[in-house]
């Protein structure tokens, strides 16, 4: 097992208001007698395990808004996918939702199982072939995924499903503002690529893709049953988007290593999106990660900032990597 790679501060199940565990336990039918909180993820609301009186166990997820005001709607998207999807065993299914007085609660089934170590090559490749199984299942159970809403705001926290073609053009905004973020941030050569990156990032946007996708595979949002099959959880960022994006995910969880490059040719729709695709969006997200990084305060997420700069610096590596690959070499890295 590898340690989560997203670590937030979490709410302990006992300072949820008695509200929320008073419906926790009358869903339950039985008195919780044990919560064991979870270290992944970086919700700052209550991500605990249960064990009620009688055996039941369940996992829950509680927030409110005091605790930060954007991830309720993140456990909103949740509650409504879950819903669209029904019950699988590729993911942990939704038992009941609740949302009063501000605090929005889900109650999903409890995986027995634990964070994978992806750098284990079974492993990676079992979660290769469950997140190939994911999308087809997606596209077989929600072949018409709602139109994403449109409002102000990242679109991250917007109501509804994610547009990613919003969020690729994001991210290209944001490469507006790279050359005022700090050099221990952002490398030179985003700077210099800017507008090459951008341009890749704007026919990402451009390109057609209506597929429900998970959006957030990291290892912290996967579980391993003692059988060895594949289970995806966190559905918070779920949005609308291009098939080929789930599959790079899932890879770039070894995005440091040659073995990412090499694997992308083994996904029918990361060897149609190509290189220069594939390298964009790496550039794009982390020079993105890094803004943020740079200007955005975090209510409730202290560990945040940290993991925004670890993630940047993982993709731009990538990306730099790469650079020969579609850039032609005519990029100084530094």
């Amino acid at each position: 097992m590898t340690e989560p790679r997203a670590v937030g501060v979490h709410l302990a199940y006992d300072a949820v208001p008695e509200p929320v565990r008073a419906w926790v336990e009358g869903v339950l039918g039985s008195p919780v007698v044990r919560a064991v909180d979870q270290e992944g993820g970086m919700s700052p609301g209550c991500v605990s395990r249960l064990v009620c009186a009688d055996g039941t166990r369940a996992f829950l997820k509680a927030v409110g808004a005091e605790l930060n005001p954007d991830t309720p709607a993140l456990y909103r998207r949740e509650r409504e996918v879950l819903g669209m999807l029904g019950s699988h065993p590729l993911w942990a299914g939704l038992v009941d939702a609740h949302e009063a007085d501000g605090w929005v609660a889900l109650l999903l089934e409890d995986v027995e199982g634990t964070h994978p170590d992806l750098r284990d090559d079974a492993v990676m490749a079992r979660l290769l072939e469950a997140t190939d199984e994911l999308g087809a299942v997606m596209r077989e159970r929600v072949p018409d995924p709602p139109v994403p809403q449109a409002g102000t705001g990242p679109g991250l926290f917007r109501p509804g499903l994610v547009d990613l073609s919003v969020t690729f053009t994001t991210w290209a905004e944001a490469l507006d503002h790279v050359a005022d973020v700090p050099r221990d941030l952002l490398p030179a050569w985003v700077v210099e690529a800017a507008d090459d990156v951008r341009a890749g990032l704007l026919a990402l946007a451009a390109r057609p893709g209506r597929h429900l996708v998970h959006n957030d595979l990291r290892n912290d949002n996967l579980l391993v049953r003692p059988s060895g099959e594949v289970v995806f959880v966190d559905w918070g960022a779920c949005g609308v988007g291009p098939a080929w994006l789930d599959p790079l995910l899932a890879r770039a969880e070894r995005v440091d290593e040659p073995w990412f490059d090499a694997s992308l040719a083994s996904s029918p729709p990361l060897a149609a999106l190509g290189d220069a695709g594939v390298t964009a969006w790496l550039a794009g997200l982390g020079a993105y990660l890094a803004h943020r990084a740079h200007t955005a305060t975090d209510v409730g997420l202290p560990t945040l900032r940290e993991f925004r700069r670890r993630e940047s610096r993982r993709l731009l590596d990538a990306a730099a990597r790469r650079l020969d690959l579609d850039l032609g070499g005519r990029i100084t890295r530094r």
